[in-house]
């Protein structure tokens, strides 16, 4: 157990997560009691940070407090009495400006942990989840590249790699988010929270669809009516790109597939959108009469995810297919025209080593997508894998710097190119995920969700509204409920919250 005596709570999360990278599965106390191993401490006043790490002391090293440079003697927090400093860092920052004694406190407390534990992480003390955001924003103010990689450096001691692989996508960003209009074009999500089945690490909202079989024309009416309440209010601005998302929209029978993408025609302009995403997601959600339908409404681009080309990991993870039914759904969809196919992939799923993820990446390049996803695994609190750790907790995670290599390689030797990343909580070898595309095939709304740069308007359980200001530089959020019984009762409430942020 780890303790936290923070004293602006501003700063706990940041470093909470450094430690999370450090020493995952931690459990955290924040005040003092039995059982921790050791205590993060800060103190904040008088233009200055200071970080401190109190440890119980030990037989051989009786000696208490700790000394700041310039001799100030620094006793032990109240209840810590005896405790010894073993560590200490300090530095100046304006404490009147959170992001500057934010981006202070992470690299000193990075600084100790390294210290520490003789490690180093390949984002530094970047914990975020949009780290491509610092490149692009500098980039847009004409920054030259040696000036970015300088400040990142500096600033987060991010490493080379990482720096560079944020400056090739942000270029690649600019360039794909010129045509937009970021002050009246808009995208649209529409979110189907049904799945076949559960996957072990999943933590989206979805459920299984086959208990709501007999109920989904509720559902459907429910999103009807905010999608009409929505089209109403974005009426006469651009709509760029559409997603449909969710869990798996193909999980819905191919009736109720096209009368949602027929209803989507009559109050959206969907053929003038840039691109028009469904995501196919699971092959056992996937049939010939489904991706008829998706291709007798325009949809541009869709997404048939494997995960794993490993019928063990398959089995383990709750994915209800096989290898060989992935292969067959990849062909089918080919056959009918579809030009713009994306597959997703995860590295870090459980029990899988490098020869696994080289099997896999060697399935991919004889299939040939458009666009690949590379995933890091996070294991989220909702997903079963982290609810259920009597059951599951013995499974082995791995996740190398060379299954990252490797995945990128087969990319990039497939003609494709990096265009969008993110990273998220509680992943596996503390990487990311990284959007690869051949020319012409990047998906635009993957690049908008992530960067923030025009309103994302969202319908459907579990959906987030993004509102994007760009003169003023505000964002505001809305969320719809996710439990698909409250979505459906609730309705009126959904689009209520949508008008309190200007949607």
């Amino acid at each position: 157990m780890i303790g936290l005596l923070i004293q602006d709570n501003a700063y706990e999360q940041d470093i909470r997560e450094l430690l999370m990278s450090f020493y995952p599965g931690e459990v955290y106390a924040h005040e003092v009691k039995d059982g921790v191993s050791f205590y993060v401490e800060t103190r904040l006043g008088a233009g200055e940070v200071t970080l401190l790490i109190w440890e119980r002391p030990g037989q051989a090293d009786p000696a208490a407090g700790g000394e700041k440079p310039g001799g100030t003697i620094l006793c032990p927090p109240s209840g810590l009495e005896g405790w010894r400093c073993a560590d200490l860092a300090c530095g100046k920052a304006d404490l009147s400006d959170r992001t500057e004694t934010k981006n202070v406190v992470k690299k000193l407390f990075y600084q100790m942990l390294i210290k520490r534990t003789g490690r180093t992480l390949p984002w530094g003390s970047l914990t975020g989840i949009r780290p491509t955001k610092i490149a692009l924003s500098r980039l847009m103010e004409e920054w030259k590249e040696e000036d970015i990689r300088s400040f990142m450096k500096k600033t987060y001691m991010a490493s080379d790699e990482k720096i560079n692989l944020c400056i090739e996508i942000g270029a690649r960003e600019k360039a794909l988010l010129a045509p937009l209009d970021y002050e009246r074009g808009w995208s649209l999500y529409v979110g189907i929270p049904f799945c076949p089945t559960t996957c072990l690490y999943c933590s989206f909202t979805s459920y299984p669809v086959g208990k709501w079989k007999d109920r989904m024309d509720e559902y459907l009416s429910a999103l009807f009516k905010e999608m009409e309440y929505t089209a109403g209010r974005m009426e006469g601005r651009p709509l760029d790109t559409i997603y449909i998302g969710g869990g798996t929209p193909t999980s819905l029978e191919a009736g109720d597939l096209d009368r949602l993408l027929g209803r989507m025609e009559q109050l959206f302009d969907t053929g003038r959108a840039l691109e028009f995403t469904v995501e196919a997601g699971r092959p056992d959600s996937i049939t010939r009469e489904k991706l008829a339908v998706l291709r007798s409404h325009g949809i541009t681009r869709i997404s048939i995810n494997p995960q794993t080309m490993n019928q063990k990991t398959l089995d383990l993870i709750g994915r209800r297919h096989t290898v060989e039914m992935v292969k067959e759904k990849f062909y089918l969809a080919r056959e009918l025209g579809f030009d713009n196919i994306n597959m997703d992939l995860i590295m870090g799923l459980p029990e899988e080593n490098l020869e696994d993820v080289e099997h896999t990446l060697e399935e991919i390049r004889s299939l040939n997508p458009d666009s690949l996803t590379v995933h890091s695994l996070a294991i989220k609190r909702a997903a079963r894998l982290n609810m259920f750790k009597e059951e599951y907790g013995s499974l082995h995670i791995t996740n190398t710097p060379e299954m990252i290599e490797r995945s990128a390689a087969c990319a990039r030797g497939m003609g494709m190119e990096p265009y969008y990343l993110y990273r998220q909580k509680n992943m596996a070898g503390n990487f990311e995920n990284v959007g690869y595309a051949r020319p012409g095939k990047a998906c635009i709304y993957n690049i908008l969700i992530m960067e923030e740069m025009q309103t994302i308007a969202a319908c459907g359980a579990g959906t987030t509204t993004k509102v994007v200001f760009p003169r003023e530089n505000r964002r505001e959020r809305c969320e719809n409920v996710k439990e698909v019984e409250q979505y459906i009762s609730r309705i009126d409430e959904m689009m209520e919250r949508k008008a309190r942020v200007g949607v």
